[in-house]
């Protein structure tokens, strides 16, 4: 089983005929996700490798029966983007893009609260459920099918802890990227409530950072309402105080929460074991199991 997408999902790649939509496209095609249509305004008509383009997300859903799109479109129309997909009857939206403007993504979370829409992102790796789906740009070739959810602020960390629980011979139901940004769609307890939902999913790692206080939300959701094992990891460790790190998220304002020990604590205090580096993640994992 999964979570949010797969083999069955039909996806529309909003912004389809760029360099990064293009390029994308057909990593997800060879990947098995099943892409069946892209959009560009203006550029109806027109097909990709063989995927039909639309001019909007409304006809590619009408036509194509589309339930999920993912957002390549360039940060100032990224926001734009994601209002014409949330006025469909999608089910998922996966914003990919980076930068787009805090105004606009304040506009969209407002919206998000008068639709059933699920948005992931923005400023994300995207989603994917090993050996069905993949909606984004996250590397297929390490993932593997199994029983471990993943969820994870930063890209990178996710590819890196991922590839120590497959070396380990560990597999995942689905791994998601929520996002680096101050403003998203979905957040780690709305994450952590799908897998603590899902049969399948038997542990879980949860990849946090510095700045704002998801995390510390996020231990008291584990502390309260799950029986699925959590294991952590929190970077940002060795950030200089209020110091900006990677992410435009990762500040931490100087209020007691969002610094690294503040996390650490919080989920330990929550009997989440946190590890110190990536492997050591994938050790608490290989002991729960």
């Amino acid at each position: 089983m999964s979570i949010l997408v797969d083999d069955d999902t039909r996806v529309v790649v909003q912004g389809i005929t760029g360099g990064e939509g293009k390029f994308h496209t057909q990593q997800m095609v060879e990947y098995g996700t099943n892409v069946v249509a892209g959009t560009s305004p203006g550029k109806g008509g027109q097909d990709v490798d063989g995927i039909p383009v639309y001019d909007t997300v409304e006809e590619a859903v009408d036509e194509e029966d589309a339930d999920a799109s993912v957002v390549f479109v360039p940060p100032a129309f990224a926001g734009d983007a994601v209002f014409e997909a949330l006025d469909t009857d999608l089910d998922l939206v996966v914003a990919i893009t980076e930068g787009i403007p805090t105004q606009d993504m304040a506009k969209v979370n407002k919206r998000l609260t008068e639709v059933d829409t699920r948005l992931l992102g923005p400023n994300c790796p995207g989603i994917i459920t090993p050996g069905e789906a993949k909606l984004g740009i996250l590397p297929g070739n390490i993932f593997e099918a199994g029983n471990v959810g993943l969820v994870s602020r930063s890209g990178t960390l996710t590819y890196q802890v991922v590839s120590n629980l497959t070396d380990r011979g560990i597999g995942q139901t689905t791994a998601i990227g929520i996002g680096g940004d101050p403003i998203i769609g979905t957040s780690f307890v709305d994450a952590l409530e799908l897998f603590e939902a899902d049969e399948d999913t038997d542990a879980v790692v949860m990849c946090g950072e510095i700045g704002g206080e998801d995390e510390e939300q996020a231990a008291k959701y584990i502390a309260e309402n799950m029986d699925t094992p959590v294991a952590g990891f929190i970077a940002g460790r060795t950030a200089p105080p209020g110091k900006r790190m990677g992410h435009a998220g990762a500040i931490v304002s100087g209020s007691g929460t969002g610094t690294a020990e503040s996390k650490i604590s919080a989920l330990n205090d929550a009997g989440v074991p946190v590890g110190d580096t990536p492997n050591e993640v994938a050790e608490h994992v290989e002991d729960f199991l």
